[in-house]
């Protein structure tokens, strides 16, 4: 489908979904943006959500201003994805031992390593950048400065609720690896921290929304916001590579008969910020659950524990701001989910996944997600399918 245009606000909110299927709650929270003074334009992706202060699956693009919640807690959360040479053929009959080796060299949950992560061992890691990196986190805010060492040890750790690390199948039986998480504790806690910082300022007095609390352009806040925001997403970033060079060295030595190869690595984050330049505008423009489009970008957009991840190649619609969907979408909280399914919803639903399929997880069950099917089928003009993946083993915190 093309997007549908929302009528009668300040600026266009363009949907990619049925406005209908969209809470009321998600609505709202969509009008109350179009209100800020500082914005140009809203595009809704297919997974929309409510989420805090703005929507999940939303691109917001202001000028002069960020606000943090547009952006989300977890900044710079993401997801990355690599192809290797291995296939149907070379997998053991029993996935349970070489989802255990995976689980023992990544932390989950609120784990983490018991001593940092040295870079330098991981095949094929590129190390440069990683010294100069940490030694810009003395000029982030001072609030977060004592959690240094949970920070140098949650580096290369999994994390909980959505984020995933799963082994797949594309159509022709080749084996994926992609995982999916964030900026961990260090980046939710700098979040936290400039969203109170931005509630106090004077031209934020009078919101419809305290959550939508933007820092200006040419003010100390928001240069610190910025500094601390590009920091985090580097963390991100680096977690995801780190992890995923841990899981390759599992898969090497798990595999040595085969001698396993890998191609290059598909990455993308989905809760960031971004300066673009839209009909000859200079904006700021925040990506909360959407991944950005941009002709040839290569995305990874997934479904849930149970149904598909999708490779994508972006169309560059402007009218999205070169954006698409970062995944299927919640359609029920997980207060709600955990209420209306069981652990044997959770195996039904999972059937052929080596998985957790426990009370834990319950939260994640597939039905408590969007068809991932349909969120694709209303962004053809954002993205084209490169490669559908189906895993066969989902490790979760």
């Amino acid at each position: 489908m093309s997007y549908v245009e929302v009528p009668g606000a300040k600026v266009p909110i363009r949907m990619w979904t049925d406005p209908a299927s969209v809470e009321d709650v998600a609505l709202q929270q969509l009008q109350n943006v179009a209100t800020l003074p500082w914005i140009k334009g809203l595009a809704v992706m297919p997974d929309v959500h409510y989420g805090k202060g703005a929507t999940v699956g939303s691109v917001i693009a202001m000028q002069g201003a960020v606000c943090p919640a547009a952006v989300g807690v977890d900044i710079g959360c993401g997801m990355s994805a690599v192809k290797t040479s291995l296939t149907a053929n070379d997998l053991p009959g029993d996935l349970s031992r070489l989802r255990s080796k995976i689980e023992a060299a990544i932390p989950v949950g609120r784990g983490m390593h018991a001593d940092p992560v040295d870079p330098g061992r991981l095949h094929g890691f590129a190390t440069g950048g990683w010294e100069d990196f940490w030694s810009r986190f003395e000029g982030v805010a001072d609030a977060v400065q004592f959690r240094e060492d949970r920070a140098t040890k949650q580096m290369g750790t999994l994390g909980g609720g959505n984020h995933h690390l799963e082994l797949s199948f594309d159509s022709i039986g080749s084996v994926w690896l992609t995982l999916h998480s964030g900026s961990r504790n260090i980046g939710k806690e700098l979040a936290e921290h400039h969203i109170g910082i931005a509630q106090k300022l004077p031209h934020n007095q009078g919101l419809v929304d305290r959550d939508l609390a933007v820092f200006v352009s040419d003010t100390p806040q928001m240069t610190a916001y910025r500094n601390d925001l590009y920091w985090a997403q580097e963390y991100a970033k680096y977690n995801r590579a780190i992890m995923m060079g841990l899981l390759k060295d599992v898969i090497r030595r798990e595999f040595k008969k085969a001698k396993p190869t890998f191609e290059a690595e598909v990455s993308c984050h989905h809760n960031y910020v971004a300066e673009e330049r839209y009909e000859g505008m200079d904006l700021l423009v925040t990506r909360k659950g959407a991944i950005r489009a941009g002709s040839g970008d290569l995305g990874i957009i997934p479904g849930s524990m149970g149904t598909a991840t999708y490779i994508v190649k972006g169309l560059g619609n402007e009218k999205a701001f070169n954006s698409a969907s970062h995944g299927a979408g919640r359609r029920m909280s997980r207060n709600a989910a955990k209420k209306r399914f069981s652990t044997q919803d959770l195996e039904d639903q999972t059937r052929g996944v080596e998985c957790r399929k426990d009370s834990g997880v319950v939260d994640e069950i597939p039905g408590a997600y969007k068809p991932i099917e349909q969120v694709m089928e209303h962004q053809r003009d954002l993205v084209e399918v490169v490669a559908k993946l189906k895993q066969f083993i989902c490790v979760k915190g």
